[in-house]
């Protein structure tokens, strides 16, 4: 049987994400602080909502897909937020990226409440969001993503509950950590080989089947080339993510040498002006130190 879904956040991975889920034949209610998001997906038959509160009202099972642990702590927690209108048993799937501390405070909070809270973060990216391909980390009780694991369903293709409370977030860390990084190492390559004359579309055929080849240069390289820096990913959420990973090493005493130079890259990203691109812009940072652009083209 499908279950009553609420969503709150319709940016560029939750409008695609609840488009999946009415696709899928859930009833879904939807709520952000952009009226316009919220038009466009009632015109798609999302039913609207004025507020988290509203939401979970009419929800068994409420997804938040937030930019910081902050948006979600007060979509849920605060004025007119989903916990004034939670009934005991009412599920809250945070599928935004935020820090292991913030999950395990905010689902220790909603068990005072008699609510469940599992944190779900993804990765995929927009175009994942779109085809419904997401993967899907999740950190909770068992029993719980047991019971909403059809609704994931709907929005992801590999979906593991990684261990309690806060594993999710956690995996997730790992991801962005694994991800920037190869994108700074791919941007790295791109510049090297364009500074040497290489055709770097042609260079990219020859590598991407052997052991350098990846998702991320699949999905990445093409960009670079055509000058592409549309957000998927955009630099300030992944600059966010990286904070939290450093955060998160530091309580840990993990020394993480590498993802602390890309912080200080994406920063400085920031600076130039570049934070609302997608974090294939990392190239862009090579570029200027080597005075070169990769293709050839105008920055």
């Amino acid at each position: 049987m499908k279950k009553r879904v609420g969503f709150i956040g319709l940016g560029i991975m939750g409008s695609p994400m609840v488009r999946n889920l009415l696709k899928n034949g859930n009833e879904v209610t939807v709520f952000d602080l952009n009226q316009a998001a919220v038009d466009t997906l009632a015109s798609e038959g999302a039913n609207p909502a004025s507020s988290g509160k509203e939401v979970a009202l009419a929800s068994d099972v409420v997804i938040t897909m937030l930019p910081k642990g902050v948006h979600v702590h007060q979509a849920v927690f605060g004025k007119n937020g989903v916990m004034e209108g939670a009934r005991e048993g009412l599920v809250v799937i945070d599928m935004s990226s935020v820090s292991p501390v913030e999950s395990k405070e905010m689902a220790s909070l909603a068990a005072e409440k008699g609510v469940h809270f599992l944190d779900a973060p993804v990765s995929g990216g927009e175009p994942k969001a779109i085809d419904g391909t997401l993967a899907i980390m999740v950190g909770g009780n068992a029993e719980v993503f047991e019971d909403v694991k059809g609704v994931l369903a709907d929005m992801g293709s590999d979906i593991v509950l990684v261990g309690e409370s806060g594993c999710g977030t956690t995996a997730k860390l790992a991801n962005q950590i694994i991800v920037n990084l190869n994108i700074a190492a791919v941007s790295e390559a791109l510049v090297l080989a364009e500074k040497a004359g290489i055709d770097v579309g042609k260079m990219y055929q020859a590598i991407r089947g052997g052991l350098a080849g990846s998702t991320v240069m699949d999905a990445k390289i093409p960009m670079i080339i055509d000058r592409n820096f549309k957000a998927g990913g955009r630099v300030d959420i992944n600059m966010k993510d990286l904070t939290n990973v450093m955060n998160t090493a530091h309580e840990l005493a993990v020394p993480l040498p590498l993802s602390a130079q890309l912080l200080e890259i994406f920063h400085s990203l920031k600076a130039d002006g570049k934070e609302a691109l997608d974090h294939a812009s990392i190239v862009q940072h090579y570029e200027k130190l080597a005075n070169v652009v990769v293709g050839g083209k105008e920055q």
